[in-house]
């Protein structure tokens, strides 16, 4: 049941917690079959929020550039631990 043009609606829970979201407000704010959702307490407020990862870009050469620079460092450093532990022994 919708009480306003606002968007707000009047649900009811049902047995064993079972919230029913409308059509249109799934719609709205964009939620869709399958959707992860967080759901959030805020004072006296439940605030629900979609899981959506958000998806970026990646440069792969660059990935490989620094994956490979920090090999170097690491066997750099590994060199180094190996001569100061026989310089110790």
């Amino acid at each position: 049941m919708i009480l306003d043009e606002d968007m707000r609606f009047l649900l009811k829970i049902r047995r064993k917690g079972i919230l029913i979201l409308p059509k249109k407000l799934r719609e709205a704010v964009g939620f869709e079959e399958g959707d992860e959702v967080i759901v959030e307490v805020i004072g006296d407020s439940l605030v629900l929020r979609a899981l959506k990862p958000k998806m970026v870009d990646v440069d792969l050469k660059l990935v490989e550039k620094l994956l490979r620079e920090e090999d170097k460092f690491e066997e750099q450093r590994f060199r180094r631990m190996l001569q100061s532990g026989e310089n110790n022994a």
